[in-house]
């Protein structure tokens, strides 16, 4: 069975940094691509960043290019997501996603097979 739990979201000010964590259980970690999205009151869940199965290879949403960093451990079979230079508008709830039978990175919600339950992200002004 299939597990993410996301871990590290709270309350931090703006322009400050915040790390998120996505611990995954079960075989998904290995040779599937990973991603983090988001999603604030009233708008749609959007992408954030993905990670390739080795991590070699990363896609990020302009939003966020140059502020967030994704990175995976196999060792600890976690993902994460370094998040700097936040804004009133990065607040959200941030999801892990696992693919499957994919390890490429990928933007698209579709694409992604299993889901955490979400972080909260708040950034004060």
């Amino acid at each position: 069975q299939v597990r993410l739990v996301e871990s590290g979201g709270g309350l931090v000010q703006a322009g400050g940094s915040l790390s998120l964590s996505c611990s995954a259980s079960g075989r998904v970690f290995v040779t599937n691509g990973m991603g983090w999205f988001r999603q604030a009151p009233g708008k749609e869940r959007e992408f954030v960043a993905s990670v390739s199965w080795n991590g070699r290879s990363t896609l990020y949403a302009d939003s966020v290019k140059g502020r967030f960093t994704i990175d995976r451990d196999h060792a600890k079979s976690t993902v994460y997501l370094q998040m700097s230079s936040l804004t009133p508008e990065d607040a959200a709830v941030y999801y892990c996603a696992a693919r499957w039978g994919s390890g490429e990175p990928s933007s698209r919600t579709d694409d992604y097979m299993y889901w955490g339950e979400g972080a909260q992200v708040t950034v004060s002004s």
